[in-house]
């Protein structure tokens, strides 16, 4: 488990260790109860787009990228096997968006800060979970020209694109902490690029 620091608010990100907290209600329980918050979560059907909704009680809320809730003991989450998770918080709301190339191209991150906006809560922190680096996110034309100021290499030399450089440019003027690894090369991550596991950590936020 991985907690950010203090002034971000709260909000923890899952490592493999923490088992399949999608499918694993009894992992799910655990860290719960290591959290000091519900077992029951607030989630949403993930279809790599950018709709965004309003959680006001847990449970499936639905197709959707984005989620936040202004209810106390009503944990928002969203799953990740190489896409990066992104929680918003203000002092009266928390929300988390589920960005992949997709939903990051589509505007889900902009449009989970929007809608919290617009009800009321502007963000004041932002953090950005693990994911696919730019070290091992090799892609095609098709993505390299959603994103074309965040072009890189991989370490093997062929195009890339930087996802939390992308994703970090939709976050101006709040106050953001990454966690800063690489789910395919690096230990202790659940990668669905690195070898198709259906497994998922999740990312949790609460007021």
């Amino acid at each position: 488990m991985i907690r950010p620091p203090s002034w971000a608010g709260t909000a923890a990100f899952s490592e493999s260790a923490d088992g399949d907290l999608r499918a694993d209600h009894g992992a799910r329980s655990s860290f719960s109860a290591r959290l000091g918050i519900a077992k029951e979560w607030a989630f949403v059907e993930q279809v790599h787009g950018a709709r965004v909704v309003q959680a006001k009680e847990p449970g499936d809320q639905g197709p959707a990228d984005g989620i936040w809730t202004a209810e106390g003991g009503c944990p928002v989450a969203i799953f990740t096997a190489d896409c990066f998770a992104v929680v918003m918080q203000s002092n009266t709301a928390v929300g988390i968006a589920h960005a992949g190339w997709r939903g990051a191209s589509a505007g889900v991150v902009s449009g989970l800060r929007r809608s919290m906006a617009d009800a009321g809560h502007d963000p004041e922190t932002a953090l950005i979970g693990p994911g696919i680096g730019p070290c091992c996110f090799e892609v095609g034309l098709e993505v390299q020209e959603k994103f074309p100021e965040n072009l890189a290499r991989t370490t093997w030399g062929t195009p890339s694109v930087d996802l939390v450089e992308a994703i970090t440019g939709e976050l101006e003027g709040l106050r953001v902490w990454a966690v800063e690894a690489c789910t395919m090369h690096g230990e202790g991550w659940f990668s669905h690029r690195g070898d198709g596991t259906p497994r998922r950590m999740a990312a949790v936020a609460w007021l």
